[in-house]
C-alpha cells in the first residue's frame, strides 16, 4: 500500500510529508488518503497541543531519575502501557519520549529528565519504557540523539566526543532502543556533535543508526532543531519539526531540481513517514485528534507505587519508619512541605490531574491530624511566585491593546504559553493581551513582582508602572532562552486591600535565530526572612518530630539552562541545621534532580530523597516514612561530596560549561562510578546505593560455566529475606577487565536484578553476560573488542560494597563489529 501512494504522489507531496503541519501535527495528503498525525510530548505525561502551563488535564508520573532510581524495567514498561492510554486520550499517536542522555554531571538542567549516568541500566529502562509504550500502538521517540548533556548554548554548543566514549557511554541506549525495543522514532539533539550539527550529521543519522543499527524508523528534528534543506535531508532527518516548513517545503523541492538531492532521498524520507503513519494505525482508522483528561484509579495507584519504588533513602539511624500511633506532634516545615514538586521544567511539564503536596499526604496518613504544625522556614524559588487567582484575559488584534478585544477569557494562573492563540483571527506576530486581576495581600508590607516574558510586557500596579519587561528587553535563561531574565519591583502593600494588576503584552517585532516562543509569567510574593526561619525553628523545638522537606523545584531542574552549583538554593542549608539543632529527631526529605552537596548530613537521622515522582508525591512520600511501603529505590547516579569530585568539572572551562562554541568531553568513558571507582575519589553516595527497612543474605554465587565463549555466562545469586519486613535489595554485576592498550576503567555495570521478597523468602538473582560485556570500542578497527585473559566479575549491592569476587576466564579474542 505504501510503495502505491508513494507511486501517485507528486515530489511537492512527498516532501510535504518532511515537514509538521504545526507545532504538534503532521500534514496529511488528502487526495490519497494519507491522515495527519500528532505528537505530544513527554517523558512523566502525555500533555497533547496544550501549553506546557495549561490546556487539558493529563497524568503526571515521576520524571527520568526517579525511573532510574527504581532499577524495575517491568514496572517501567507498565508506566509505558500507561503513557499510552494517555498519548490517545491526547489524540496523538507519538510520544516524543523517552529522555534517555547520561548523566554527565550533577548540573544539566535536564538531569531530572534523563535515566542514569550508566549507558546500561539507561539502556535496560528505556528497551522496557519504549516496549510498553509501542505494545500499546503508541510511537515512542527515543531522544536527543546525541551529545545532549548540559543546557548551556544548546542550539549551537558542539559536544566534542571522542568515538571510543560514544560508542561505550552515549550511544548504547539509543543503539539498544533501535536493536531490542524497535522504537519507531528518535529525535536529534540541538547541538553539535564534534562541529556538525546532529540535525546534519551523515555519520550519526545514516551510517551507525540506519547502516549499523538497522533503524527503519523515522528521524525528527528537535523543535526548531534543524538549520538547512539538503544537509537535513541528506544526512537523514526526515521530519523538521514544528511545522509550517521553514528549510523544506519549495526549499527542498528547488533543491531536488537543482540536483542537489535525490529524489529518490526524499521518496525513501517519504516511505518512512508512511510506514510510521502504517504502524500506529493511521490508515486503518481516521486518527481523532480530540483531546481528553482521563483521570485513572489504576494510573494514581502505579504512581504512587513508582514514587516508592524510586525513594531512596540516604540515611537511617532507626528512626525511619516512623509508627504512627506513638507521634504526639510532628513539625512539617520547608519550602516543599506544603507545596507539591510534582515534575522538572520545561517542555516535559504538564497541567496534571491534581497534586498532593506532602503535608497533605501526612495529614492524611494520620488520624491524629491536628497534631501536626507547619512552617514554610524559607523559600527557594528562582522565580517569584506565580500569580493564582481570577485573571481576565483580553486579546487584540495588533499591538498595543487597542480597540475593543476580539476575544475574552477567565483564567486562574499567571503564566502563559502559547503554542495556539484562542481565535484563529490572531496573527501570533502581530496581537496583544491584557491581563487584569485583584491582588488582597494578607499581610501588609514589601511585596516583590516579577516578570519574565518572550516577547515585550508591562505590569502595572494600581495603574503604576511597577515591571517593565518592554523597554530594553534582552533575551536570558527563561522559556528556554527566549524570554529575559526575570524583572522585579517591590511595592508597600497593606493587608486586606484589593489592589488592581494590570499586564499588558505584545509579541516582539525581532526574529532570532533559533526558537522563537510568544509567553508571560508574572507573580508576586511577600519574601521570607529570619523571622521566618525563627518560626521553623521554634515550630520544630515544639515537636517530637521536624520533617524537613527540602530541595529545589521546575525552576531549577529545567530544560534551558543548567544548575549553578550543587547546593541547595537560598537559605535551606541554614534551615536544617537551625531545625536539627532545634529538634534532635530530624527527618530530611530531599526532592531534587540530580546530587546535592550535604555539609549538614551527620546532623539528622535520616534523608529520604523522593526525586519528583507525580502527582501522588505527597502520598507516596507519606507511605515511605510510615512504613506502609519500603524505599525502593537506589542511586542511578553517584553523588559526590563536592561538585569538584565529578569528572566532568575540572576547572576547565572548555571541559565544562563550555568555551568558543564547544565543550570537550576531556574525562572520556570515565563517568560517574567509571570516574570515583578509578581515580579513587570517595562519593557521599556511590551508584547504586540505598538503604531498606529489612535485612538480606548473600549466598555464594553460581556461574554456568567459568569460561566465556559466544554463548555468554549466567551468574545466580540466592538471595534470603532474614528482617521481619517485606522488602526489595539490588543485585549488580560489574566487569573487571585485565590490563589493555587502553585505559579501562576499575568495573562497569553490565548487568542487574532486584528482587523483592516477603520475610524468611528467599529468591534467586539470575544475571548474564555475552562477550560484548568484556569488551571496549576499539577505534583502530572500529569493533568491540574483548582481548583474552582474566576477567573478573563482581557481584555487588553497589558500585562501593562489593559481596564477591570471582574469577573469570576469557581465551579468545571477541571482535564484534557495531553492526554486530
Amino acid at each position: 500500500m505504501i510503495d502505491s501512494i508513494l507511486d501517485q504522489m507528486t515530489l511537492e507531496e512527498q516532501v510535504s510529508l518532511l515537514s509538521g503541519a504545526d507545532f504538534w501535527t503532521t500534514v496529511p495528503v488528502e487526495r490519497l488518503g494519507v491522515p495527519k498525525i500528532k505528537v505530544t510530548d513527554g517523558p512523566n505525561g502525555a500533555r497533547g497541543a496544550g501549553s506546557l502551563v495549561a490546556g487539558v488535564k493529563a497524568t503526571c508520573f515521576p520524571v527520568g531519575i526517579a525511573l532510574g532510581a527504581t532499577w524495575n524495567p517491568e514496572l517501567v514498561s507498565q508506566m509505558g502501557k500507561a503513557l499510552a492510554r494517555q498519548a490517545k486520550s491526547k489524540g496523538a499517536a507519538v510520544l516524543l519520549a523517552p529522555t534517555v542522555n547520561i548523566h554527565r554531571s550533577g548540573l544539566n538542567g535536564r538531569n531530572f529528565e534523563c535515566y542514569s549516568e550508566d549507558p546500561m541500566l539507561t539502556a535496560e529502562l528505556a528497551v522496557a519504557y519504549i516496549g510498553g509504550v509501542q505494545g500499546e500502538g503508541i510511537a515512542a521517540t527515543i531522544k536527543h540523539f546525541a551529545g545532549n548533556e548540559s543546557e548551556i548554548e544548546r542550539q549551537t554548543m558542539s559536544s566534542d566526543i571522542d568515538e571510543r566514549s560514544l560508542r561505550e557511554i552515549y550511544l548504547p541506549p539509543f543503539e539498544q532502543a533501535v536493536r531490542r525495543a524497535g522504537v519507531m522514532a528518535v529525535m536529534s539533539s540541538y547541538n553539535r556533535l564534534n562541529g556538525t550539527y546532529t540535525s546534519e550529521h551523515h555519520w550519526l543519522l545514516t551510517k551507525v543508526l540506519r547502516e549499523e543499527w538497522g533503524f527503519q524508523g523515522i528521524v525528527m528534528s528537535d523543535w526548531f532543531g534543524s538549520h538547512s534543506t539538503e544537509e537535513t535531508i541528506n544526512a537523514g532527518l526526515d521530519l523538521e519539526m514544528p511545522g509550517p516548513a521553514r528549510d523544506r517545503g519549495e526549499k527542498l523541492v528547488a533543491a531536488v531540481h537543482e540536483g542537489k538531492v535525490e529524489a529518490a532521498t526524499v521518496r525513501a524520507a517519504a516511505r518512512r513517514m508512511l510506514l510510521l503513519l502504517e504502524r500506529v494505525g493511521a490508515f486503518e482508522s481516521k486518527p481523532d485528534l480530540t483531546e481528553r483528561a482521563v483521570d485513572l484509579p489504576e494510573d494514581r495507584a502505579l504512581i504512587r507505587r513508582l514514587g516508592a519504588e524510586g525513594a531512596v533513602l540516604l540515611r537511617n539511624d532507626g528512626i525511619l519508619p516512623l509508627a504512627k500511633t506513638s507521634l504526639d506532634r510532628i513539625a512539617v516545615i520547608g519550602p516543599n512541605a506544603a507545596s507539591a514538586r510534582l515534575m522538572g521544567g520545561g517542555s516535559a511539564q504538564i497541567a496534571a490531574h491534581y497534586t498532593v503536596s506532602p503535608l497533605e499526604g501526612i495529614r492524611a496518613a494520620l488520624a491524629n491530624a491536628n497534631s501536626i504544625s507547619h512552617a514554610a522556614g524559607c523559600r527557594h524559588n528562582r522565580l517569584i511566585d506565580v500569580f493564582k487567582g481570577k485573571i481576565t484575559v483580553e486579546y487584540f488584534k495588533g499591538r498595543g491593546c487597542k480597540g475593543n478585544p476580539l476575544h475574552v477569557e477567565t483564567v486562574d494562573k499567571g503564566e502563559f504559553f502559547w503554542f495556539e492563540l484562542p481565535s484563529g483571527e490572531l496573527d501570533p506576530a502581530d496581537f496583544s493581551a491584557r491581563m487584569t486581576m485583584q491582588f488582597v495581600p494578607e499581610e501588609s508590607g514589601d511585596h516583590v513582582f516579577g516578570m519574565t516574558n518572550a516577547g515585550l510586557a508591562r505590569l502595572f500596579v494600581d495603574s503604576a508602572l511597577t515591571v517593565d519587561g518592554h523597554e530594553g528587553w534582552t533575551r536570558g535563561e527563561n522559556y528556554f532562552g527566549t524570554a529575559n531574565d526575570e524583572q522585579r519591583g517591590t511595592v508597600a502593600l497593606e493587608a486586606g486591600r484589593a489592589y488592581a494588576v494590570t499586564v499588558e503584552y505584545e509579541p516582539s517585532t525581532a526574529s532570532g535565530e533559533g526558537i522563537n516562543l510568544i509567553a508571560v509569567r508574572f507573580g508576586v510574593e511577600k519574601p521570607l526572612g529570619e523571622a521566618d526561619i525563627e518560626a521553623a525553628v521554634e515550630t520544630a523545638r515544639n515537636a517530637d518530630l521536624a520533617l524537613l522537606f527540602v530541595g529545589r523545584d521546575g525552576e531549577w531542574d529545567t530544560e534551558g539552562l543548567d544548575l549553578p552549583d550543587m547546593r541547595l538554593p537560598g537559605r535551606q542549608e541554614e534551615l536544617i541545621e537551625r531545625v536539627a539543632a532545634a529538634n534532635a529527631n530530624t527527618v530530611v526529605v530531599l526532592q531534587t534532580g540530580g546530587p546535592v552537596e550535604m555539609p549538614w548530613l551527620g546532623k539528622v537521622r535520616a534523608v529520604l530523597q523522593i526525586w519528583y515522582p507525580g502527582q501522588e508525591l505527597g502520598n507516596a512520600v507519606a507511605d515511605v516514612l510510615f512504613g506502609d511501603v519500603e524505599p525502593g529505590g537506589r542511586l542511578p547516579q553517584t553523588f559526590p561530596k563536592a561538585l569538584t569530585d565529578n569528572s566532568a568539572i575540572t576547572g576547565d572551562p572548555a571541559v565544562y560549561p563550555g568555551k568558543d562554541g564547544h565543550v570537550r568531553y576531556a574525562e572520556g568513558v570515565f563517568v560517574g562510578y567509571r570516574h570515583h571507582d578509578t581515580h579513587a575519589v570517595e562519593p557521599l553516595f556511590p551508584f547504586g546505593f540505598g538503604l531498606g527497612y529489612t535485612r538480606f543474605s548473600w549466598a555464594e554465587p553460581r556461574l554456568s560455566t567459568g569460561e566465556m565463549g559466544s554463548e555468554g555466562i549466567t551468574v545466580s545469586v540466592d538471595l534470603t529475606n532474614i528482617g521481619d519486613r517485606a522488602g526489595s535489595e539490588l543485585v549488580q554485576l560489574y566487569v573487571r577487565s585485565p590490563e589493555t592498550k587502553v585505559e579501562r576503567p576499575d568495573k562497569e555495570l553490565r548487568a542487574f536484578a532486584k528482587l523483592s521478597l516477603q520475610p524468611g523468602e528467599t529468591g534467586t538473582a539470575v544475571l548474564k553476560i555475552l562477550p560484548r560485556d568484556l569488551a571496549y570500542f576499539d577505534v583502530e578497527t572500529g569493533a568491540f573488542r574483548a582481548e583474552p585473559g582474566n576477567y573478573q566479575l563482581v557481584v555487588a549491592a553497589n558500585a562501593a560494597d562489593i559481596r564477591f569476587v570471582i574469577d573469570l576466564s576469557s581465551p579468545l579474542t571477541h571482535v564484534l563489529p557495531p553492526s554486530h
